[in-house]
């Protein structure tokens, strides 16, 4: 047999992606494309809305699971949201397509694929923001402006529309308060659009593990804090990182180095060390949605800068979908690492909310409604403690490989009557949500 060369290899995947059906989908073709995937992969997938927009626009999200709409015990929830800011289309286009090859690969019996849709419940939002993409879409590629359809029908930036819960965490990190799930504002659903409502609802609805956002104006990838510990001063960035930033860098690596060109650097005219940035030392953002993922769920979420170009020309959407295929795939693989399991009682009960820490990292995840939790770590070993009120805490050691995460169930014990001693003492103190100015980079 004649074994083709890696270029001759290339040249064949880009001729094939330049075959399939690559065009901007408004929002009536959008929807016709998420309902058609469902008919070819009926059982395998399920579409469902979340919310409407500002104009009545239902935001639909096709997932993929052996199971679609059941949550099976200890399979991880994974999500990726795209066209936040309504004139930043790439990544809406990438969903679809990404769709497409989920269903397509099922079907050919892929088996890293089936193994993935077997093992992961994969939830695909293309549009966050519809209004605004039609705002985008008038003008179209050539005459597209930098911030025309950005925000949504009320020109709001939903990127900057979200409960702004860092400056509580940055507190708490001075008083040793809470670290994970923090209270949100008093009256908080009227101070955010349809929109961001919409998928706040989402992330209270379903125990995300790992999530991406995608966007445009730029090539890196991007993780939390987005937001500056200290206040800005002009000319100066400064490095803000989460409990968790060891973690969020090989999050953010594993994206673009499997990405074409990303990794390298140079894009843009900007230069980003392997292709990576901290939000905050790029520049500083309040009410960002990848750190509200962080702040008030157990997701953690990285935003992906994805093209140069916000609306690029259809023509390029084919040479992006292979620059991008293989980073999408790798980087829901990722929400296999570290460790799982379940929390019970001594009568083999799930015991939903309990506190899951690991010493060293100063920041917990809970248990999910069916009593089982997550907690992506790197390898090493690790002291991991589970609590929950009532019960007395329960502390293993573990040794995490590079490989599927590890199993590590818990069973807790009644505390004896009339002891509290493993209910730990949290602030509930909340914040407002005054507006701030805010910078209009890519994110």
């Amino acid at each position: 047999m004649l074994r083709l060369s890696w270029i001759t290899a290339a040249a064949l995947l880009l001729a094939a992606a330049r075959g399939a059906n690559f065009q901007h989908h408004r929002y009536e073709d959008l929807v016709r494309a998420l309902f058609a995937l469902h008919d070819e992969c009926p059982y395998v997938t399920r579409i469902y809305s979340i919310g409407r927009s500002v104009e009545g626009r239902h935001l639909y999200v096709l997932e993929f699971s052996d199971q679609p709409g059941v949550h099976e015990d200890m399979e991880p929830e994974f999500k990726y949201v795209g066209n936040m800011h309504g004139n930043e289309v790439l990544g809406r286009e990438l969903l679809i397509q990404l769709g497409r090859f989920l269903c397509e690969e099922f079907q050919a019996g892929s088996e890293r694929i089936v193994r993935l849709v077997h093992n992961t419940r994969i939830h695909i939002l293309p549009s966050m923001n519809p209004d605004g993409y039609e705002v985008a879409a008038q003008q179209g590629p050539e005459f597209n402006g930098y911030l025309v359809g950005r925000g949504n029908a009320r020109e709001v930036d939903l990127n900057r529309n979200f409960p702004d819960l860092n400056a509580l965490m940055y507190y708490y990190e001075k008083t040793n308060g809470r670290n994970h799930h923090l209270p949100l504002p008093d009256n908080w659903e009227e101070q955010v659009e349809p929109e961001t409502l919409a998928v706040i609802k989402w992330m209270q609805n379903y125990n995300f593990v790992l999530s991406a956002n995608l966007h445009g104006g730029a090539v890196v990838a991007n993780y939390p804090f987005d937001k500056s510990r200290e206040n800005r001063v002009r000319g100066k960035s400064t490095y803000s990182a989460t409990p968790d930033d060891k973690i969020f860098k090989k999050l953010a690596k594993s994206y673009s180095y499997a990405h074409s060109w990303m990794h390298k650097g140079w894009n843009c005219g900007d230069y980003f060390d392997e292709g990576i940035t901290n939000g905050a030392h790029w520049y500083s953002l309040s009410k960002g949605m990848q750190d509200f993922n962080y702040l008030y769920t157990n997701c953690f979420e990285i935003t992906l800068e994805l093209s140069c170009a916000k609306f690029p020309p259809a023509s390029t959407l084919a040479r992006e979908w292979m620059a991008n295929r293989e980073a999408l795939v790798s980087y829901m693989e990722q929400v296999h690492h570290g460790i799982k399991g379940m929390i019970y009682d001594e009568n083999n009960n799930p015991i939903s909310n309990a506190e899951i820490s690991v010493a060293g990292i100063h920041h917990d995840v809970t248990s999910g409604a069916h009593g089982d939790y997550f907690r992506l770590l790197l390898p090493g070993t690790y002291t991991v403690t589970a609590s929950a009120p009532g019960h007395v805490p329960s502390t293993k050691q573990v040794t995490v490989g590079p490989a599927e995460a590890i199993l590590l169930h818990f069973h807790l014990k009644a505390s004896p009557k009339g002891t509290n001693a493993n209910i730990r003492s949290h602030s509930k103190k909340s914040v407002s949500s005054r507006p701030s100015l805010a910078n209009l980079g890519p994110r």
